[in-house]
């Protein structure tokens, strides 16, 4: 039977249920899309035609990129995507070391302090730290205004922890015997073994990591007085919420007195396009990762 196979114990279909579920899938789908085709469209309409059409255009008549031009030619929209980038890449990064290293600790019987430590992992999930102690504890640290501040209180996400370790508990215990008899350390195993069997979850993980860097408002706000080290998150709230650009960021009296929304739409396209262009690469791997390390944590 092949895998798309209706089960033997199932009833066939009615052709009414049928249309009704593919009705439903494609309004579901229209509703899912059309926000992103008035945001797309909005951005490279011409200012005139967004004007005329009430601030908002659904399929333009001409596309243009002058929104993406005065956007990027002040320079604040610029650099906040390159703050974004860099805090994501080097974010995701130690937090993969640190998060891999970890649940492979907690993931082996026997470890030392292990289930301390793993209760103190879960107990986070019922009580979190709050704001005012999290940011005594940054302040205390050296870390306000620094790029620091948004990496090392999130280094860690407990969720991914578990996850993680779930996985690496479904790997058969005959390959870890395997390599300590032909004399393999700890690390050994869990760089030749552990991850390449792990490619799934850790992307999972990595991608989740990687959003929550780059989507990061609030941390931003509470530790940055600095504007110039502003994510591109905190300038598209300048854009959007308040519907004032930063200062410098547009350099022509046209360009501020013009479409706004055509602006405001381009910088919205800005923020979410990395996370789009990354995540059909590794959507594969969402539901084997994720429901293989739910499963066994």
């Amino acid at each position: 039977m092949s895998r798309t196979a209706q089960p033997a114990w199932l009833p066939k279909p009615s052709p009414l249920l049928v249309l009704a579920k593919a009705v439903a899938l494609v309004i579901i789908v229209a509703l899912v899309l059309f926000p992103f085709l008035v945001v797309v469209s909005t951005s490279l309409a011409p200012q005139d035609e967004v004007i005329d059409k009430g601030g908002w255009v659904i399929w333009p008549d001409r596309i243009t990129v002058q929104a993406y031009q005065d956007i990027l030619a002040g320079g604040i929209v610029t650099r906040a995507t390159m703050v974004s980038a860099g805090v994501t890449i080097v974010g995701t990064a130690l937090s993969l070391v640190c998060t891999t290293l970890l649940a492979y600790a907690l993931a082996r019987p026997g470890v030392f302090g292990g289930r301390p430590v793993l209760l103190m992992v879960l107990f986070t999930f019922l009580f979190t730290p709050g704001m005012i102690p999290t940011y005594l504890v940054v302040q205390a640290m050296g870390l306000l205004d620094s790029y620091s501040a948004l990496i090392f209180p999130v280094l860690v996400n407990a969720f991914n922890l578990v996850v993680l370790r779930g996985f690496f508990q479904g790997i058969p215990t005959d390959l870890f015997e395997a390599a300590r008899i032909d004399g393999a350390g700890e690390l050994r195993v869990l760089r030749k073994i552990v991850m390449p069997l792990s490619k799934a979850a850790i992307a999972v993980i990595g991608l989740f990591y990687a959003v929550s860097y780059w989507n990061s408002f609030f941390t931003a706000v509470l530790y940055l007085n600095d504007s110039s080290k502003w994510p591109i998150q905190v300038v598209l709230r300048q854009y959007v919420i308040e519907g004032s650009p930063l200062a410098g960021s547009i350099e022509t009296q046209e360009a501020q007195l013009s479409a706004v929304n055509s602006i405001q739409m381009a910088v919205v396209v800005l923020a979410m396009l990395p996370i789009v262009v990354i995540y059909p690469f590794i959507q594969r791997h969402f539901v084997r990762g994720v429901l293989t390390g739910a499963i066994k944590a």
